[in-house]
């Protein structure tokens, strides 16, 4: 009788530890998905071009590079009006919307709007390419915080009406851009164009062309 009685204790502990073990599991899988439950269902990490050294970024850090393709893209579409100024500068505005700060938008459409009783929209077309030369370095995107950038783009401007070229200067863009993660759905990049900074466009001296464009305020 004590040997089957023994047997039974013995049953009987392992019947608790195996209930101790389903107690413990149940503790994890609850974390766990506790855990899952509270991660973001969207993460937008920013890898910056060149890799051949490595790199290691924190999750919500924009490497200047980014800020500068991010600016350059985006002002550059802004600013391209195909064939006809008056249709396609509003289309632009329209068009890259999700990219600006509803600041930015707004004086955007002012600008559109006083243009277009001034008349010097009609049947022009624009353009905006990178001058040779010019293109991205440290020194041209001043990281004012974690979340705003100055970025200093100098650009060709070009200009025509109805075939006839009517302006191409090279002028020095400084452009504000602040982190605007609102929609990553309309943008992924949760970077916005919040208009210029410092003391606004201006042209280009030759020197400063033969220069490479060395920013006077971007680093």
């Amino acid at each position: 009788m004590g040997r089957y009685r023994y047997e039974i204790d013995n049953v009987r502990a392992h019947l608790r530890s195996l209930w101790a073990v389903i107690g413990i599991q149940t503790v994890i899988i609850a974390a766990l998905w506790f855990g899952w439950s509270e991660a973001p269902e969207r993460l937008t990490v920013h890898i910056p071009p060149d890799l051949r050294s490595g790199a290691v970024l924190a999750v919500d850090e924009v490497p200047p590079a980014n800020v500068y393709a991010f600016a350059f893209y985006i002002f550059q579409q802004l600013n391209r009006w195909p064939e006809d100024g008056a249709k396609d500068y509003g289309r632009a505005i329209f068009r890259v919307s999700s990219y600006l700060t509803p600041r930015y938008r707004a004086d955007l459409i002012a600008e559109l709007e006083q243009k277009g009783r001034r008349g010097e929209l009609a049947y022009r077309v624009r353009g905006m390419q990178e001058i040779s030369g010019h293109g991205y370095e440290e020194r041209r995107v001043d990281v004012q915080s974690p979340q705003a950038w100055i970025v200093w783009l100098d650009l060709d401007l070009l200009e025509s009406v109805k075939g006839m070229t009517v302006k191409r200067t090279a002028i020095r863009y400084p452009l504000r851009v602040v982190r605007y993660a609102v929609d990553l759905e309309a943008n992924p990049w949760g970077l916005a164009l919040d208009g210029f900074g410092a003391d606004g466009p201006r042209r280009l001296t030759d020197v400063e062309l033969e220069d490479n464009g060395g920013t006077d305020g971007g680093g």
